[in-house]
């Protein structure tokens, strides 16, 4: 199993709150200097062109430091990108085809909303998921019901890979994600947005670390 490190601060960019594709690239550069450890690429709204011209962009920022880019949802611009992953939803391709698609040494992440769709991951096509949303979030309209604290336990007690958690995820709930058994926490607005999204990334990423070097994490 590939060493999950990568999900300890997982950025989900978001087109409107970065300001545009400029500004996605601008706030994965500052991030990853603050201590993001992978980057997803996620603009439903775009036409694939946009998603080909910003996609390249973060590819040549990412590569040489070694983060992950992952692509939301499409696995043909995963292809045309050379990234290093997709993430894919319930709705989605099922992971079969999806890792049939991308082959074997790809990334291969999975939205799951509950204890049910948890135990029906297969980690031997899947190799994160990332489980919420937690708390509602704005910055996905789609989104399933908020899990809460209690529905994120649930969920992680039986999780067969590496898992992240996701929505609505601010600073201070990091202890307890970490205490719940995350193997990282992804956000979208705690660092998209922000006026400095390179210390917003730091301070998140130090609150990460410090939780998981307390003891039954």
């Amino acid at each position: 199993m590939r060493n999950p490190d990568y999900l300890s601060l997982y950025l989900v960019l978001d087109p409107e709150l970065c300001g545009g594709e400029r500004g996605m690239v601008e706030t994965a550069r500052l991030a990853v200097a603050g201590g993001a450890s992978c980057v997803q690429l996620r603009a439903p709204q775009w036409e694939k062109s946009r998603w080909l011209s910003c996609g390249r962009a973060l590819k040549e920022l990412l590569a040489p430091l070694g983060v992950p880019l992952i692509v939301n949802d499409h696995a043909d611009v995963c292809l045309a990108l050379d990234a290093d992953g997709l993430h894919i939803g319930q709705q989605d391709l099922p992971a079969a085809e999806a890792r049939a698609l991308i082959g074997p040494h790809r990334l291969l992440g999975l939205s799951v909303s509950s204890e049910q769709e948890m135990r029906a991951v297969d980690a031997s096509l899947v190799d994160y998921v990332g489980v919420g949303p937690v708390f509602a979030t704005p910055t996905k309209v789609d989104a399933a019901p908020a899990m809460g604290w209690g529905g994120l336990a649930r969920a992680l007690a039986v999780k067969p890979c590496p898992a992240v958690a996701i929505g609505g995820i601010k600073l201070p709930m990091l202890p307890q994600i970490a205490a719940s058994g995350a193997d990282g926490a992804a956000v979208v607005s705690a660092v998209c947005g922000q006026p400095d999204p390179r210390a917003a990334a730091a301070e998140l990423r130090r609150c990460w670390d410090a939780a998981r070097q307390q003891p039954g994490t």
